[in-house]
């Protein structure tokens, strides 16, 4: 698998398949995103889905994959403190803002610095084409975010710190994908980069979330919210996982604006399974961001 997926890199074959790998982060990532902020307090809701991804990587890191080179460790290290800086700040974001408004802000921050530091990192540039992509997807997200914030009823109190952690969260997401990106392209295999990264990603937030589930005083019923972990845990393989490799066999900046397409999939999710409202206004500037992706992906 990974000798194959190594000789795609750089081919034509290897552009189609990180467009489907990006694509299909997004989808997962929307999904990922509405299991953490559902019914759960997302900060267990996250330790749960780490707890859940981590021990689930842990028999191939330890047993199946190659063992990471030395070089690896420090990477492995600086991996571990910005995605938790990051899932520390999206949780913060979740528990003061609704899922619509805080979501498309984290996601429309994320490309924006990813393809500056992608040009900074690996000298990857965008052809005025792309560029116009780019500004159409951002346009369309955040004005699905300035839309749903006019018009949302619930949080309105806390709206306002909750958009300034998400556009930090934002700023974190394009750090974490750049240096991913670079993290997954300093090992001779990917799939040893994937499994140590969720086996080490998942030790921090159950830790965490088992020290408030305790402090509550009310109680979330432990069955439902492991079996949220677990399939969040599953998710978190397709959605982490396929962005990653779309990072290892095409450019970055590409594979990350793509993935943000998964605003749209988010609010369909906020409206048929969290019982948002949606209207032909978001559903306008929803087009415009999947329009934006289309443009950066046939605009190179």
């Amino acid at each position: 698998m990974s000798n194959w997926l190594l000789s795609l890199e750089g081919t034509e074959a290897g552009h189609h398949l990180a467009l489907i790998l990006a694509v299909s982060a997004a989808i997962l990532h929307a999904f990922f995103g509405a299991l953490q902020k559902g019914r759960h307090d997302p900060w267990l809701s996250r330790g749960a889905m780490d707890l859940s991804y981590g021990l689930m990587a842990m028999p191939f890191a330890l047993f199946v994959v190659p063992w990471p080179e030395a070089h690896m460790w420090p990477i492995f290290a600086g991996m571990f403190l910005i995605h938790l800086a990051y899932k520390v700040l999206q949780a913060m974001a979740y528990t003061r803002g609704a899922y619509t408004v805080v979501y498309p802000v984290v996601r429309g921050t994320g490309p924006l610095f990813t393809v500056v530091a992608a040009f900074l990192i690996f000298g990857e540039t965008f052809a005025p084409t792309q560029w116009l992509g780019v500004g159409i997807l951002l346009a369309g997200i955040f004005g699905l975010a300035l839309y749903n914030y006019i018009h949302i009823d619930v949080d309105r109190e806390t709206l306002l710190p909750a958009l300034g952690l998400a556009f930090i969260t934002g700023a974190f997401v394009a750090l974490y994908t750049t240096y991913d990106a670079y993290g997954i392209r300093a090992t001779a295999d990917p799939f040893t980069f994937l499994a140590w990264f969720f086996f080490i990603d998942g030790i921090a937030m159950p830790i965490y979330a088992a020290k408030r589930w305790r402090a509550m005083e009310v109680k979330p019923d432990f069955g439902p919210l492991a079996l949220r972990g677990v399939i969040g845990g599953l998710v978190a393989f397709g959605s982490f996982g396929t962005i990653m490799l779309a990072t290892r066999l095409d450019k970055v900046g590409e594979a990350a604006v793509l993935r943000e397409t998964s605003t749209v999939f988010a609010a369909l999710i906020g409206w048929i399974v969290l019982g948002e409202k949606v209207g032909p206004r978001r559903i306008a500037l929803m087009s415009l961001i999947a329009l934006g992706a289309v443009v950066v992906e046939f605009g190179g």
